[in-house]
């Protein structure tokens, strides 16, 4: 039987209100439970989950809908008590911050008038009207939030380029400036190397990398994942490699990309020739055959990571960085067992992944994002377990371990699958333990396999550093001591997965050649630019209040936005309310 609560004007953010989905669901006899706001789209999922009852019709966007399948009424209120504690606790555990909270722009500007930065993690419908504002109010802005229409990322952008400032997304789930992590991101060094990305993850991945050979990162500036996308031409990417070419403290630039548009990535490529430093770059699904100029190509993440590290110390840059050992002793296969299955939190960890086993397979490095399936060839298949698909109403997998567990055992239940390539990514934002969290699927994964005569390998790369909030010896020694194979990088962990199947990967010697740069470019950045890179940011952060962690631990200035939908999400009333302003 279905149970509906509505709790009238209750807002709670939307990843703290899936994190008490899963809170509640393993009370014992509730069949299901969804707990969500009463938006139009969150209905559509509560449709899909099989949870929609006419009750919801009357939810409104600022209405909390708790939605539970159980034949025990006492169950209902066991869920109630449980999640009234839950956000109790919450709110308790905010209680004592260093930082002011408020609810409007205005308190928000008059409480940090030097603010120069907005991290904006608010739902998607709301994003850019709150991009716009403080875009208005002359603050670079950050925006986390996903589900923003692609018209509107352009219109952000032109408008902040046009005012000299930065728009770091939409969907920017990582960023380092001057040593403070945002939203999703690692603890790094700070140091002379300074990135530009549109890829969360590879960030992630490239800056921990970093970290851990001994270097530092000046800045990481994310773009979003759509940045080099035709409709927006690079304009955050653009922008952030000036900022650092003008950044006195930036020795070394390092561009990573998702697959990009061909014209906007060669435009791209002609303001780096232009630059006056040395530059990495990777995008992904590109095999480069050498280095041109004063760009070094890159294949991979580490590739990328080393090649960086390499130029910072005024090394000789090899021909080739695929020089780790990726053999496996006793890796015994049964008959059938010739299958990779990645499952990846990570989406560009994914992409890396994929690209790997399509060039191993003779299919070339080119790939495409298929209802979250990176790679899906002769039974090897590699999923992004954080694309929109898998993640509809529920936390991101490297927030909560539930879709990826459910993914390990099904992949163990397929005869062929020979190895399980696994990423654990550490920092801020993070589960603060997953290595244990996936360990019970794991340990049935690998007995399910022997119970019926395999040998099931699993493969992982933990992606983090030795200051992250989670312990990341702590994380390798527990998956060794499981009897996990655990790498350095994602490269190092998919050629061994590769390894144990047979198959393997050819990098080419690359050179370095000259390059006569055909275009000339205004490598100015304005004074906005130059102050948020010289100083440490001051942030008005509107949304998810965990992100204040990472700002106040590094030493940043902060007062949260509590941020509320305009006219309890009444669309009408709301634009009503904006167009009178």
């Amino acid at each position: 039987m279905i149970h509906t609560i509505i709790k009238k004007n209750s807002y709670q953010d939307s990843i703290n209100l899936m994190l008490l989905t899963n809170a509640v669901s393993s009370i014992e006899g509730v069949n299901k439970v969804q707990i969500m706001m009463g938006t139009p789209a969150n209905k559509d999922i509560f449709k899909d989950a099989g949870l929609y009852t006419e009750d919801l019709a009357t939810a409104e966007s600022n209405d909390m809908a708790i939605v539970i399948d159980t034949e025990d009424e006492s169950k209902v209120d066991e869920v109630l008590e449980k999640a009234d504690q839950y956000l109790k606790d919450q709110s308790i555990s905010g209680g004592s911050e260093a930082f002011e909270t408020v609810r409007t722009w205005d308190r928000a500007t008059k409480a940090l008038p030097d603010a120069n930065l907005a991290l904006i993690s608010v739902p998607g419908q709301y994003a850019a009207e709150e991009a716009h504002k403080a875009l208005d109010l002359g603050m670079h802005t950050f925006l986390f939030s996903d589900n923003v229409p692609m018209d509107d990322e352009v219109a952000l952008k032109q408008k902040a380029h046009e005012k000299g400032l930065l728009v770091m997304g939409p969907d920017c789930g990582t960023g380092i400036l001057d040593g403070i992590p945002m939203a999703f991101a690692n603890v790094v060094k700070k140091g002379r190397i300074g990135v530009v990305g549109a890829s969360g993850t590879g960030i992630q991945e490239v800056t921990a990398i970093i970290d851990r050979l001994g270097e530092g990162v000046s800045h990481a500036i994310g773009t979003g994942g759509r940045d080099l996308k035709e409709p927006v031409g690079a304009i955050t990417m653009m922008d952030g490699i000036k900022a650092l070419e003008n950044h006195a403290q930036t020795d070394i630039i390092v561009i990573i990309s998702k697959p990009p548009a061909k014209e906007v990535r060669n435009e791209v490529v002609e303001l780096l020739h232009g630059l006056s430093k040395p530059v990495v770059t990777i995008f992904l699904g590109e095999k480069p055959t050498k280095h041109e100029g004063n760009i070094y190509q890159a294949y991979t993440l580490e590739e990328t990571a080393r090649i960086a590290v390499d130029l910072a110390r005024d090394k000789e840059i090899k021909k080739n960085y695929a020089d780790g050992d990726y053999t496996v002793e006793h890796a015994e296969l049964a008959e059938g067992q010739k299958t990779i299955k990645g499952l990846f939190s990570g989406g560009t960890l994914a992409s890396e992944a994929a690209v790997l086993i399509s060039d191993a397979l003779g299919l070339g490095s080119e790939i495409t994002n298929v209802d979250g399936y990176v790679l899906k060839e002769n039974g090897h298949e590699v999923v992004d377990l954080g694309d929109d698909k898998y993640t509809q109403g529920k936390p991101h997998p490297m927030i909560d371990p539930e879709t990826r567990a459910k993914f390990i055992e099904k992949a163990a239940e397929d005869e062929s699958t020979a190895v399980i390539v696994l990423d654990y990514v550490l920092g801020y934002g993070s589960h603060e333990d997953m290595a244990s969290a996936l360990m019970p699927s794991i340990e049935k994964a690998v007995a399910t396999a022997k119970e019926n005569g395999r040998t099931l390998h699993v493969v992982a790369s933990v992606c983090g550093t030795d200051n992250d909030p989670q312990s990341y010896q702590g994380h390798r020694d527990r998956l060794k001591e499981a009897g996990i194979i655990v790498k350095d990088s994602n490269n190092e962990a998919v050629r061994t997965a590769m390894n144990i199947v047979g198959l393997q990967v050819e990098d080419p010697e690359k050179e370095l050649v000259p390059y006569e740069a055909s275009k000339q470019f205004d490598l100015s950045v304005s004074e906005e630019i130059k102050s948020l890179l010289n100083n440490k940011p001051t942030i008005i952060n509107v949304g998810l209040k965990s992100f204040t962690d990472a700002i106040t631990a590094y030493g940043g200035r902060v007062v949260q936005y509590d941020w509320r939908p305009i006219a309890g999400g009444n669309e009408k009333m709301r634009k009503i309310l904006s167009l009178l302003k």
